[in-house]
């Protein structure tokens, strides 16, 4: 009886062990699934990096995701726009939101 309580017990904790180090898998945001499924193709990081960047703050970043979502006929809403454009200030600017 002892035996079978020390092996509960044991199984308990590495059981424990087991989900404390398994991490969590990041919930990619919807501003991160659209660059990723419909920007990535045409861009790489350095596109964001540039010395010559047209984005130079919020206002601007908002301007290019709305500018290059219709050259490409992407048709995206406002909400998706904000979306992208908070991934990629959160990724690469880290501008001030203004709105």
């Amino acid at each position: 009886m002892l035996r079978k309580s020390i092996a509960v017990v044991l199984f308990g904790v590495f059981c424990n062990f087991v989900a404390a180090a398994a991490e969590p898998a990041r919930d990619a945001s919807r501003g991160e699934l659209l660059y990723s499924t419909h920007c990535i193709a045409c861009h790489t990081a350095q596109v964001h990096w540039r010395d010559k960047k047209l984005a130079t703050n919020w206002k601007s970043l908002k301007a290019q995701v709305l500018r290059w979502q219709n050259a490409s006929g992407q048709n995206w809403g406002e909400p998706d726009i904000s979306e992208v454009a908070l991934y990629l200030n959160s990724r690469y600017y880290h501008y001030p939101v203004t709105d």
